[in-house]
């Protein structure tokens, strides 16, 4: 043990040396730097630990299907990371320069030349009003489908300055908050996917929509599905007259953000029934010769 303080006292010393300082004057930075990071250390695991219990907090146990509050709380806990991330490295810059220099007036500095920056970065400043709002006035969080800018996609992650879609391609689209001037949340309350049926003119059309009924009670009322439905399913009838055929409407409301799955699996299970009762799709008219 005094051959190990020989060797850290011969140690600081040197660096002492090396700096011109004392050697309790490197031994008081290093204590300081080592409190710094510990410091800095716990608060990030704080951090994390609140954000995944608000995570925690908000699970409903429902499955697959992600609520509202599931949502609304996956966005604030990344948020949370983030901004905790930025305060903890401006906090840490500070603490360790304070070590080595007096940053009084460097402050002092900073602060005019950021009061300059900002009459130069006022875009920035408009992202960051804008993500507050966003964010305030919960306009959408992560998990939800939007349109924004021209782009349309879900919402991967949610900044006070950005917002990040990836579309159904897979194509990743970063929009700076300022300019999401015009939102479409398809995700909000509920959703409803609108399904067009087309069969030919020679059907019974008052088969086809007791059919059209049956299958889109059956689906609504299977237990793998019924949890996705927010409201009974409705089959309005004749929608429109088409060259070969009639088209026929039906409407799915569904919880926020499955209405698109539902429809398929509807479809799916339409083509099978409509196939096996012997129901004719619209065909093509000959071609005159």
């Amino acid at each position: 043990m005094k051959s190990l303080n020989l060797d850290l006292q011969s140690i600081l010393t040197a660096v002492a040396n090396v700096f011109g300082s004392k050697p309790e004057t490197i031994r008081r930075i290093g204590i300081n730097l080592i409190v710094t990071f510990v410091v800095a250390w716990v608060a990030w695991q704080v951090i994390k630990l609140v954000a995944k219990r608000i995570v925690a907090a908000a699970d409903t146990h429902q499955g697959d299907i992600v609520s509202f509050q599931e949502k609304r709380a996956n966005t604030i806990a990344k948020l949370l990371r983030s901004v905790g991330w930025g305060v903890l490295m401006v906090f840490l810059t500070i603490q360790i320069l304070r070590q080595f220099i007096d940053i009084t007036a460097v402050l002092g500095g900073l602060s005019v030349v950021g009061l300059a920056v900002a009459f130069g970065a006022q875009s920035l400043m408009k992202d960051y009003f804008a993500g507050f709002f966003i964010l305030l006035e919960n306009q959408f969080m992560v998990g939800d489908s939007i349109e924004a800018a021209g782009k349309s996609g879900i919402v991967e992650k949610l900044t006070l300055r950005t917002v990040r879609l990836r579309d159904l391609e897979g194509t990743v689209h970063i929009i700076p908050n300022g300019q999401i001037t015009t939102l479409s949340n398809k995700t909000r309350g509920w959703s409803r996917a609108v399904v067009d049926i087309a069969v030919a003119y020679d059907n019974d059309i008052d088969k086809v929509i007791a059919v059209l009924r049956e299958e889109v009670e059956a689906l609504s009322a299977d237990a793998k599905w019924v949890g996705r439905f927010d409201a009974p399913p409705e089959v309005l009838g004749v929608e429109s007259f088409g060259e070969n055929g009639v088209s026929i409407r039906v409407l799915l409301r569904t919880k926020p953000g499955v209405q698109s799955e539902v429809a398929r699996e509807f479809r799916r299970r339409l083509v099978v029934r409509l196939e096996r009762d012997g129901v004719r799709l619209p065909q093509p008219l000959p071609r005159a010769k």
